[in-house]
């Protein structure tokens, strides 16, 4: 296994500890090499600023009077290298070197003989005595009242400045450690504490998932990453259980509105078995009525299983293609289905162009079950009034109409008014009507007539589209025409 996999193999706080220590161990090395690296070159230009500020001239003229020695005596003079700690020593221009002051000799290279030889100035270098003495070495030229040319090389150990930097380079190494072990404990606890909220996480959903309960709350504290997740998983459960618990109403509300139809369909169909094997015949009206009833309730029950199928069609679920679609055609092909369902009655309409983005035969549907009830409740010769301006659609009754105190419900699944429950109908046609709405952008609501007098009016409110150019209708088309968004 290569190490990234073994990296991502480990738990999150170990991984996000681990990369904290790695990260400061880089940050600390980086400082203490740059810290060591700018105290060495500040030593380093020290001791170069004390080689060349060192003045031997005396020494020099002293050693050219009692003559040179080519190695240091048992016990040197008292002079510049017991003062400065530092080695002194004449170079000629043929190599020669006479010792003047110090513990040992220094090397003659050929940059000494070339400032000895008045070619160079001053050169400065490192070297190594022969006893294995690291030198810092300075050498420039000199003239002696003769005229004669030599140079002088003044050199101090290198040992002045590598102890201290050997101490600085330990003392960092220790505090490094110390702080990326520290840097470490602290990135594990902060991993932890600030993980603890996504194992609380962690638990709720491992307890929703062995027990499917959905009132489950994560607390919710502050404002940050962590609680905005919180929050959100809080209101993705609370969305879910407001799912399930709407899925288990409409079952159970599905479930009694389809026991009454199937139980007396069942109850019909009972009796013209029982005739057929007891070869007792049903008076033929009583026959008759027993066939439109079983009819009726199949339809009814098929419109029933519609309305469920519609209603239980998820939002996210694909739709057909939107367009931008006629509203005032819809209207009055809608209008043409109502006057069949309801001849004895008188409709008047206005019905001005308005244009809406939305889904053709969803919006049918729509405005065929607002004119349903709208038939369903009007009285025996009433009248029916439709209207569209500016996008709102209007369909008043003259019936009864809706108790106040009812207007508040008629939206609900299945839900039908006390006066209503004795007529046909399943009670999800204006849910189905809010339904549509919403998606095309629109309202739809129910309210008394603005003049006071008897019925209801429904409202559906669409907001409108840019209006498409002519296009033919289609050979066959429902009466009204459809235009494809680009």
């Amino acid at each position: 296994m290569s190490p990234l996999a073994r990296f991502r193999a480990l738990p999150l706080r170990s991984r996000l500890a681990l990369l904290v220590a790695v990260a400061v161990a880089v940050a600390v090395a980086a400082v203490a090499g740059v810290s060591w690296v700018m105290v060495r070159t500040q030593l380093r230009d020290q001791l170069d600023q004390s080689l060349r500020a060192t003045n031997p001239n005396e020494q020099v003229l002293r050693t050219l009077r009692e003559g040179c020695v080519t190695r240091p005596t048992a016990q040197p003079p008292e002079g510049i290298a017991d003062n400065l700690n530092a080695t002194v020593q004449i170079v000629g221009a043929d190599g020669t070197h006479c010792w003047t002051s110090g513990r040992t000799d220094l090397p003659v290279t050929p940059g000494d003989r070339q400032v000895a030889a008045g070619l160079r100035d001053w050169v400065l270098y490192d070297a190594t005595t022969a006893d294995g003495t690291e030198m810092r070495v300075y050498t420039k030229g000199a003239r002696v009242s003769g005229g004669a040319v030599f140079a002088i090389s003044i050199a101090k150990p290198l040992a002045d400045i590598d102890k201290p930097l050997s101490t600085l380079a330990w003392v960092l190494l220790l505090v490094s450690g110390v702080g990326v072990v520290g840097a470490g404990a602290a990135g594990l606890w902060v991993a932890r504490t600030g993980l603890k909220p996504v194992d609380e996480l962690t638990d709720v959903v491992e307890h929703i998932a062995r027990t499917e309960d959905l009132t489950v709350r994560i607390p919710e504290n502050g404002d940050d990453e962590i609680a905005r997740l919180s929050r959100s998983f809080n209101s993705m459960t609370a969305a879910l259980a407001s799912s399930q618990e709407r899925q288990a109403q409409l079952i159970a509300d599905a479930g009694h509105e389809l026991r009454t139809p199937l139980t007396s369909l069942r109850t019909n169909i009972e009796l013209l078995a029982r005739s057929e094997e007891t070869g007792r015949a049903i008076p033929p009206e009583d026959r008759k009525e027993l066939l439109a009833s079983v009819t009726a309730q199949m339809t009814e029950l098929a419109s029933l299983i519609g309305d469920l199928q519609e209603l239980s069609r998820p939002d996210a679920a694909p739709h057909a293609p939107l367009g931008v679609v006629a509203l005032h055609e819809i209207a009055a092909s809608a209008l043409s289905r109502a006057r069949l369902r309801g001849p004895e009655l008188t409709f008047g309409s206005e019905l001005e162009p308005w244009y809406v983005r939305g889904e053709a035969a969803a919006l049918e549907r729509a405005v065929v079950n607002v004119l349903d009830n709208a038939v369903k409740f009007s009285p025996s010769g009433g009248a029916v009034e439709v209207r569209l301006r500016a996008g709102e659609l209007t369909v008043r009754d003259h019936g009864q109409g809706v108790p106040a105190e009812d207007l508040p419900h008629v939206f609900e699944r299945f839900w039908r008014s006390p006066s209503a429950r004795a007529l046909p109908g399943s009670g999800l046609g204006l849910s189905i009507v809010a339904r549509t709405a919403h998606r095309a952008g629109g309202t739809v609501a129910l309210r008394a007539p603005a003049d006071g007098g008897a019925g209801t009016e429904a409202v559906l409110s669409l907001p409108g589209a840019p209006t498409p150019p002519p296009a033919a209708p289609a050979p066959g088309g429902a009466g009204w025409s459809v235009v494809p968004d680009e």
